[in-house]
């Protein structure tokens, strides 16, 4: 039975909860309503969480050059699931020797990967290495090397839940049987750590997703090779310069100011969004569970 207290501290926990589920969802819906909007009345009348005047202006005018769009889904799909797949056996195959008491130079493993948490090698050494070293610049691999190894919050995340989850037993009791160290991971750590695996996976598939900063600096020719979010970015960055500059441009300046300039940044945001918000409702028992174990001390 439960005190007052307890019901009390509920109840207040269930309020803060609402209000920031709210928080979160509220910008989502003005958002999406936005998108539907005229651009005249959005620029009059402002945001709403119902359109005064429903147009499809704004995703007339993305789609208008839909061949690109979708040729950019497809790279920015080709991205998320090979960049995913490679960097989640990278990240598995770094975290679980660190996770090993028998590691020689354990802790010194350790710390560089933790290191690389506060430093890094800085932008123009890196853009250096990618171009005139690895000749990646305008290749869809330019997009996909860089993040192979997202970062060590993963491999930490990934080696905490390896220590604290999967009992030494077992592995013992593998290599008894004859197991060596590979077919321990595959067969044994692996199907043992899904909920952690699953929520590496999602958080490096959501990275590659919304990355737009590597193909803004390594494609800029082939805009075959542009992903989603890059080639919104770059359309956001036209549709800001025409707007600005409309008054110099002469004949040309009354069909720059049909452009929904305002409608469609918000449709720009709908269309990144949309897969990932699709996505996420399957995922999301394992994405917690995963963050909840891997978040042990190990």
């Amino acid at each position: 039975m439960k005190t007052k207290e307890e019901k009390r501290f509920q109840v207040f926990s269930h309020v803060v909860l609402i209000v920031f589920a709210l928080f979160c969802i509220i910008p989502l819906i003005l958002l999406l309503m936005s998108s539907f909007e005229e651009n005249s009345t959005l620029i009059r009348e402002g945001y709403g969480f119902w359109p005064k005047s429903f147009s499809f202006e704004a995703y007339e005018y993305l789609f208008r050059h839909g061949g690109q769009i979708f040729t950019s889904y497809f790279v920015t799909f080709f991205v998320t699931v090979v960049g995913t797949a490679v960097s989640i056996v990278l990240t598995t195959m770094l975290a679980y020797p660190l996770s090993r008491d028998d590691l020689l130079g354990r802790k010194v493993l350790g710390f560089l990967v933790f290191f690389t948490m506060l430093f890094n090698g800085g932008l123009v050494p890196t853009y250096l290495i990618y171009t005139n070293t690895l000749h990646l610049k305008n290749t869809v691999w330019a997009v996909i090397v860089p993040r192979l190894l997202l970062g060590a919050y993963y491999v930490l995340l990934m080696k905490s839940f390896f220590t604290t989850s999967i009992p030494k037993a077992i592995i013992e009791a593998a290599k008894v049987d004859g197991a060596g160290e590979y077919r321990i991971l595959v067969q044994v750590i692996v199907p043992m750590s899904k909920p952690i695996i699953a929520t590496v996976l999602m958080l490096t598939a959501i990275n590659y997703w919304n990355d737009w900063y590597n193909g803004f600096i390594y494609i800029t020719t082939k805009t075959e090779y542009y992903t989603i979010q890059a080639l919104l970015n770059r359309m956001l960055q036209d549709i800001q310069y025409l707007s600005n500059n409309a008054a110099t441009m002469g004949n040309i300046s009354e069909s720059v100011s049909k452009i929904p300039s305002t409608s469609v940044r918000m449709a720009i945001s709908v269309v990144g969004l949309l897969p990932i918000l699709i996505v996420y409702p399957f995922v999301q028992n394992s994405f917690v569970k995963g963050i909840t174990l891997g978040a042990v001390k190990g």
